[in-house]
């Protein structure tokens, strides 16, 4: 369940960057799902899931209003 503060941050962004925001949140879950579905170490799944982490909150940094 989301808190009240981030309801509140997730109202005031712009509605382009919350729509790629759940896109990519819901892709990352997505992946998390699939290794430890393929019984994946934690170590591992969590180095794979921050780097793509790391270049999704690059392409928001970057993205055009």
């Amino acid at each position: 369940m989301i808190g009240k503060t981030m309801r509140d941050r997730w109202d005031n962004a712009p509605a382009a960057a919350r729509a790629r925001g759940d896109l990519g949140n819901r892709r990352l879950h997505a992946r998390w799902v699939t290794f430890i579905d393929r019984r994946k170490r934690p170590t591992i799944a969590n180095v794979a899931i921050a780097r793509e982490l790391a270049g999704w909150c690059w392409s928001l940094a970057i993205m055009d209003d």
